[in-house]
């Protein structure tokens, strides 16, 4: 990788990933290393990127280069060069670049298990305003983005999911009511499940004897503590598994195979659903980058 240094946002120093990227005409997806409940992705695009698609976890970027525009919650929302997006888990979006010079950002999907923890079983906060203009939430999403070629540290990423948090409640409206622990933790020990057996099929009866509710009470409890279904919960785990698989160079028959879906059409329909571009495409843009 090249070391040398450029400028990037604020004229903070980026290393040579970065530099690779600003370089490159095509489309392209960086991906960090992962882990420890955060994805970090560094993409740049011309025209539209994403069809509409929605994931489970948290979406929280920043604007580096040019005009992203997205659809959200049935407006067309556009950031600049410094303004954050905030997209809360399950909502329905899509994304591009809203000019012909194309777009460049930095983002991160968070899982909301992680502010849950950080916030004690508190509601997961909710940002009406899908386009942030704040400094303190830009420089705090930045310490995390702009190092892409590095993993995080443990004790950086509890101190940095503290101060993320923090700033979420700062500009979320009036939370919803708490949940009763009884149920937070009926939801957690679902998640935990079903996490350990994201490999193969598991059935209501199981989450069930785990958790000591009935699949409908859990379900009523896992959406309000994590703002998405144990099934599509479930499901996410197996598209996540997908996607390092591709990152890998596995082959997207044995992939589809691998994350448990039936087929590979069963698999492209599922993968697009979440992600807004179909395997083939996301290989593309990922070994672009090599």
């Amino acid at each position: 990788m090249d070391e040398a240094m450029t400028l990037g946002l604020g004229g903070e120093t980026l290393g040579g990933l970065e530099r690779s990227c600003a370089d490159a005409s095509g489309d392209r997806i960086v991906a960090a290393p992962g882990g420890l409940g955060l994805e970090r992705i560094e993409a740049r695009f011309h025209g539209n990127a994403f069809d509409l698609h929605r994931h489970d976890t948290y979406a929280i970027g920043v604007t580096l280069d040019g005009v992203q525009r997205f659809h959200y919650r049935g407006a067309l929302q556009h950031s600049l060069p410094g303004q954050v997006i905030v997209l809360h888990p399950d909502e329905l979006h899509d994304g591009g670049a809203g000019t012909e010079d194309g777009l460049r950002y930095r983002i991160l999907y968070l899982e909301p298990s992680l502010l849950l923890d950080c916030l004690g079983g508190a509601p997961l906060p909710f940002v009406r305003d899908a386009v942030v203009s704040d400094s303190r939430l830009r420089d705090t999403l930045l310490s995390a983005l702009m190092p892409l070629d590095e993993e995080l540290g443990d004790l950086f990423v509890a101190d940095f999911v503290a101060q993320l948090a923090q700033h979420l409640q700062r500009h979320a409206g009036k939370p919803a009511k708490a949940a009763g622990k009884t149920a937070w933790r009926a939801a957690a020990l679902a998640r935990d499940y079903l996490e350990e057996n994201a490999e193969r099929p598991v059935r209501s009866d199981e989450l069930e004897a785990v958790t000591g509710l009935d699949r409908y009470a859990l379900s009523r409890h896992f959406r309000a503590t994590y703002s998405t279904s144990p099934h599509r919960f479930l499901l996410m785990r197996r598209l996540q598994r997908a996607r390092r698989m591709i990152a890998e160079e596995e082959s997207l028959a044995e992939i589809a195979a691998a994350a448990g879906f039936s087929d590979q059409s069963h698999f492209n329909r599922h993968f697009k659903k979440a992600f807004g571009v179909t395997p083939g495409r996301w290989a593309a843009l990922v070994s672009a980058t090599r």
